[in-house]
Order: structure tokens, then C-alpha cells, then sequence
């Protein structure tokens, strides 16, 4: 059985990876591929390493209120970089522990929509008034959105049988 020598030649030229390999076409194009997805790999793991932790859109404080009616208010302090209309907090939502969004206009992007910058506001409170928690919900997480880097910046988990927590009070 005749052994097979592979002359594998690597580097990097504008983010692609050229293999040369001496066999039979197939063996070097199976070769090729096979690198080609683990340099995808290395190349994926080195981005979302670098992206981690960019969001800045964090929920300092949590204010709950439940109404006579059972439904729900939150008043959320929010504090994000604002540097106008390109780089703002456009929203937060109320999270449930199933994952589902709270809001009280079904149609809306956020459980609160914000409409504009708030440069020379911060931290800033906004209100959403009327959501409606199912009793089976025990806990909520309030995140907020930064227009550039979306969610991920600090978010407020809340227990709702609890009346105050880390970043939270609840009222009735």
C-alpha cells in the first residue's frame, strides 16, 4: 500500500486559507473543504470573542407596580451612551421566563418603544402601563436595546412573589 504524502502549504491572504495538497483531486479537494470549515470555525469563535460584551444598553432600575385591575406597570431606568440618532436606546422589554415578550400593543417592536435619543438625559425612566403577566409567570427579566449593538447589555431578573430584589421593588 502506497502511502500517501500530503505537502500541506498554509497562509492567510485577505481572510482566505490556500491549501495545497499532492494526491488525487478528490483527496484534495475533501482536504480543502475540511480545512476550509475549520478555519470558518476559528475565524467564527475569533469574531464573537471580539463582539462579547459590546452592548451597552443597561437597566439600572426597576420599579413594578400591580394594579386593582391585575395589570401590570413597569417603570424602567435605563442608561445607555446616547450619542444622537445613530447611536441611542430605542427600547426595553419585559421577558418572560418562557421567553415571551410582554407588550401592550401586540404590533409594537419593544414592550416600550423609545422615539429619540436622550444625549444630555442620563440614566432616563420610561413607563409601560396595562401588560398583562399570566399568574403562571413567576419571574420576568426587563433587558433594554441599543439601536448599534442590540441586547446584551445588564438586565434586572425579577421575582414577581418577591416585593424587592437586586435592581427591584414591587408594589400593589
Amino acid at each position: 500500500m502506497r502511502s500517501l504524502r500530503y505537502h500541506v502549504r498554509t497562509y492567510v491572504d485577505f481572510n482566505l486559507l490556500h491549501l495545497s495538497l499532492t494526491e488525487t483531486p478528490m483527496t484534495n479537494f475533501g482536504f480543502k473543504m475540511v480545512m476550509l470549515c475549520i478555519s470558518a470555525l476559528f475565524t467564527t469563535l475569533a469574531t464573537s470573542m471580539t463582539m462579547a460584551g459590546t452592548a451597552d444598553a443597561d437597566v439600572e432600575q426597576v420599579r413594578v407596580v400591580k394594579s386593582a385591575n391585575g395589570s401590570w406597570t413597569f417603570h424602567v431606568t435605563v442608561r445607555h451612551p446616547d450619542t444622537g440618532w445613530d447611536d441611542y436606546s430605542n427600547g426595553w422589554d419585559v421577558v418572560t421566563d418562557t421567553g415571551e415578550v410582554l407588550k401592550a400593543r401586540e404590533d409594537d417592536q419593544f414592550t416600550r418603544v423609545l422615539f429619540h435619543p436622550h444625549e444630555t438625559e442620563q440614566p432616563f425612566t420610561r413607563s409601560q402601563s396595562g401588560l398583562n403577566i399570566p399568574d403562571s409567570v413567576k419571574t420576568v427579566t426587563v433587558r433594554a436595546h441599543d439601536l448599534v449593538d442590540g441586547f446584551g447589555g445588564k438586565e434586572v431578573l425579577i421575582n414577581l412573589d418577591t416585593q424587592s430584589g437586586p435592581g427591584y421593588t414591587i408594589s400593589e
